[in-house]
């Protein structure tokens, strides 16, 4: 909707405002400065009116006309207002070489409505139009009426943007039901060669400026009338005269410069003329066709990458689409004027704008579920203690020295074999909170469940130095609350319950292991192996807690009751074993 909007509907001032800069650039870029051999500038330049001061006799534009027609010139264009009369004999020169050589005079429409409108001079020319053949118009000033038998006449009238610059040219005038040319067209229309129809135009078209101004062959009025032009250089050219003087005040902001004169404004749509007449325009290609469809491959392509990229790659990517359309539109930009050029980038632009918002909420969204889901396994203050971390990645695999808790509840089988599912379900259930709210609220690391059993570790994700305390914290908490269990089954008539303990310390891999598909958060090491077996080793004990050595050597709040040493299976030698002492 974006892209069509600003395609084919009014788009707003900030789209309009880049796309023309956007097009300045590329006619800065593009504009040729190959010589353009078929028009020739007479300029009433500074140095012209330093040696002959302006105001000029009428004579003196009568010469000028009639030297470079002596050249050869195929015709002249005067982008001069002779508006009241001047010296007799030179006006009537004029006049003659207007009614009867190819020489075409200029007559100025203004395009902004007043309560006042200009109306000066006599116009000519013109063809009978209707309504909208042309640009409307308010006002005009024209020549005196001793030029009214002239044949022909241009409009050098102008319209610029609201920025001031002149980036199109009115090339049909719509007055009181007569449609008059634009000045280049004028003489086109006037002096054309056989080379080929006369192009089509609009009402009001986009000066392309294909031609850099140095392309243009200039000579300085004052040379011309001083004999120093070379002798042919106007031959079978059209000729435009005019004034870059700035003393004369003919200047105009164009993409090609902020002080362009007006004479090469006309001289340059006079060249895009002579291109299109003679088959040299670029050919045409529907910019906006293929502007609306580049949008909607870009909205599709990010619909899919959206959600399955980083913000940074989807970034790169609208980047990488932004180039890629400043490619295309600097293809396009010649070929088709109407599109809008800057509206794919605003559509990039808003996309991005979405991206990272939708990247910002989806990762929010993940931390959300994940810190959910890390708080059942990890104490709550444990979680906030790790956001305020100032580690990089916190669940990456570091070597830490962590306290390991394995539990399990004894004779799991035979407590559920005479059960239905869901009492059996139950117990296992209420079982696990048995164990699970000591491990939690002694700053614990769930792992995981082990079906009637779990095991946990301290120490990890955040390094703790009273980890193995912890731990027979939670152990002597888990028995307590598996005896508080216990009791109230048996008074229901059901069998006591016994819950066997492992727990040792040491080094461990503790870290985020697992593949793309599915991860967990877990402690790898001989320390947790041991622990494991500690549990298994308790089913041989009248005690329902077995410590190793590693924790009895870091305990400092718990007084421990040595059970000897005691092979465990997969070890090697022999490891002293321990137990909490009652009311420890």
């Amino acid at each position: 909707m974006l892209g069509t909007w600003l395609q084919w509907g009014d788009g707003f001032a900030l789209s309009r405002a880049a796309d023309e800069r956007l097009r300045d650039s590329f006619i800065q870029l593009q504009a040729s400065v190959a010589p353009e051999r078929r028009v020739l500038v007479v300029d009433i330049d500074e140095s012209s009116v330093a040696e002959l001061p302006w105001p000029w006799p009428r004579a003196r534009v009568a010469d000028l006309v009639e030297l470079v027609l002596a050249d050869g010139a195929r015709g002249v264009g005067l982008d001069i207002l002779f508006e009241k009369p001047a010296d007799a004999a030179g006006d009537a020169r004029l006049a003659m070489l207007a009614s009867h050589g190819p020489v075409v005079l200029a007559q100025m429409f203004d395009y902004v409505h007043s309560m006042s409108p200009l109306a000066g001079g006599k116009l000519i020319g013109g063809m009978p139009g209707g309504a909208g053949a042309g640009l409307p118009t308010y006002g005009y000033l024209a020549n005196h009426v001793s030029f009214a038998s002239a044949r022909h006449a241009g409009n050098i009238g102008v319209l610029p943007d609201p920025d001031g610059t002149l980036r199109r040219l009115p090339m049909l005038t719509e007055f009181q039901g007569r449609t008059y040319p634009t000045l280049s067209l004028a003489l086109l229309q006037c002096c054309a060669s056989t080379q080929g129809p006369l192009p089509h135009v609009a009402a009001i078209e986009r000066i392309p400026y294909s031609r850099d101004w140095s392309a243009y062959e200039v000579v300085k009025a004052g040379d011309l009338l001083a004999g120093r032009m070379p002798a042919g250089m106007a031959r079978d050219r059209l000729v435009l005269i005019g004034s870059s003087s700035l003393s004369i005040g003919d200047r105009l902001a164009t993409p090609l410069g902020a002080s362009s004169a007006g004479l090469l404004v006309h001289a340059a749509m006079l060249s895009t003329l002579l291109d299109r007449q003679q088959g040299l325009a670029p050919a045409p290609l529907p910019g906006k066709a293929i502007g609306l469809a580049f949008v909607f491959a870009v909205v599709l392509a990010t619909a899919f990458t959206l959600p399955r990229l980083s913000a940074a790659a989807n970034g790169l990517l609208l980047g990488a689409s932004a180039l890629l359309w400043l490619a295309l539109a600097w293809l396009l930009a010649p070929r088709d004027p109407g599109f809008a050029a800057a509206a794919p980038l605003f559509c990039c632009l808003y996309l991005l704008a979405i991206a990272v918002p939708f990247h910002w909420e989806l990762t929010q969204r993940r931390s959300r579920k994940l810190l959910g889901t890390l708080r059942q396994y990890v104490a709550g203050d444990v979680v906030d203690e790790l956001l305020r971390s100032d580690l990089e990645d916190p669940l990456a695999p570091r070597l830490l020295e962590v306290t390991t808790l394995v539990a399990d509840m004894q004779g799991y089988t035979s407590q559920v074999e005479s059960l239905s599912l869901e009492e059996a379900a139950r117990l296992t259930t209420d079982f696990l909170e048995c164990l699970t709210r000591p491990v939690l609220a002694s700053r614990g690391t769930l792992d995981k469940y082990t079906g009637d059993g779990l095991v946990a570790f301290w120490g990890a994700p955040l390094p703790n130095a009273a980890h193995a305390d912890l731990a027979l914290d939670a152990a002597a908490d888990i028995l307590r609350e598996v005896a508080r269990f216990s009791a109230a089954r048996s008074a229901d008539g059901k069998p006591p319950l016994r819950v066997r303990i492992g727990i040792e310390s040491g080094a461990a891999m503790a870290g985020d292991y697992g593949t793309e598909a599915r991860s967990i958060y877990t402690a790898v090491g001989d320390s947790v192996n041991t622990a494991a077996r500690l549990e298994q080793a308790a089913r041989d004990y009248p005690h329902d807690v077995i410590i190793g050595e590693g924790t009895a050597a870091l305990a400092r709040r718990h007084r421990l009751l040595p059970l000897g040493e005691r092979q465990l299976r997969g070890k090697e030698r022999s490891i002293q074993v321990y137990t909490l002492e009652a009311g420890a």
